[in-house]
């Protein structure tokens, strides 16, 4: 049996959501943008979790809240692909926390980028995005058809239900699923780069494709696709969205979030309706008078329910037709 050098590694996909866009941190190196990364200590640091706590401080100088783990990613050649130096072997241990503002970020290289930069297919809130049909959707068909009859009838199913192709739903929370896609299919950039480190050839940092969105470093576009799959059904059975909104809102603002993050627009009475059987939001009996007009009541989360019982999401209804 072969050794290998191991290395543990930690990555964090730190999101803040406003009405434009889910945010997510990241950090440059020279050309190359990325999560916040850290190695883990097996002899140092005590938890898993204080150390991704500890070096996600010293990376950004920002105070991560609530934390979940992800995922453990190790596949051979999606690693830290872009350094010379990288161990021969990286296991990743992938976080997902969550912060209800953008926090000022002081060190060099750290930023809040909108996470349809990396995956532009994704958002819908204005309507079928129409990269899916000018560019991705000619791109994999196209793929689809190298290969025995089975792997064509295989990918040509995956492709219709990943991206509603042929009459198929869109369903937003196979973020995953499209961007494992456009990877096997070589139309994500970082595959040619694993490929290369795979084969033991010098490994140069990915170029963006147009309509493709960026490339990240590392295995991190994957992590952060995994981290989106994640938080859009999360948000259906707990109520972590609350983690997300300030601890006043308007239910305008609330709906607002639940779309930036599903991509999706929803139906104002029926979201509002939906809300109002879980029980989450009363009325704080203040008002929002800072757009003008008519006043709107400030609502917050009735926090003492999460203690007291299991309590489900905030439901995403299926997204207006055009």
């Amino acid at each position: 049996m072969s050794e290998a050098h191991v290395v543990i590694g930690l990555s964090a996909v730190i999101v803040a959501v406003t009405e434009d866009a889910p945010f997510v941190l990241m950090t440059r190196e020279g050309d190359v943008t990325g999560l916040p990364f850290g190695p883990f200590d097996p002899a140092g640091d005590r938890t898993l979790e204080l150390s991704l706590r500890g070096w996600v401080k010293e990376q950004t100088d920002f105070d991560i809240g609530y934390v979940e783990q992800l995922y453990t990613f190790g596949d051979r050649g999606r690693e830290l692909a872009v350094h010379e130096d990288a161990p021969e072997r990286l296991i990743s241990i992938s976080y997902l926390a969550l912060t209800p503002t953008r926090a000022a970020l002081d060190r060099p290289g750290a930023r809040w980028r909108s996470w349809y930069d990396f995956f532009p297919w994704e958002d819908w809130r204005d309507g079928r995005p129409g990269v899916i049909d000018e560019t991705i959707a000619p791109k994999l068909k196209a793929w689809a058809e190298g290969g025995e009859k089975d792997l064509i009838t295989q990918r040509r199913a995956r492709i219709r239900l990943a991206f509603a192709l042929d009459g198929a739903v869109w369903n937003e929370e196979r973020a995953l699923d499209r961007y494992e896609l456009l990877y096997e299919a070589g139309l994500a950039p970082e595959a040619a780069r694993d490929r290369a480190r795979f084969e033991g050839k010098p490994a140069t940092a990915p170029k963006p494709i147009a309509g493709l969105g960026e490339p990240l470093a590392s295995d991190h576009r994957r992590i952060l696709a995994t981290a989106i799959s994640r938080l859009r059904a999360k948000i259906k059975y707990r109520p972590v969205i609350f983690e997300l909104a300030p601890e006043l809102f308007t239910l305008l603002h609330l709906q607002r979030l639940v779309e930036s993050i599903a991509g999706l627009e929803l139906h104002k009475q029926n979201f509002r309706r939906l809300l109002d059987r879980t029980g989450l939001v009363e009325g704080s009996g203040e008002f929002d008078t800072s757009a003008g007009g008519r006043p709107a009541e400030l609502f917050r989360c009735r926090k003492e329910l999460l203690s007291e019982r299991p309590v489900g999401g905030v439901h995403v209804p299926a997204p207006r037709g055009d």
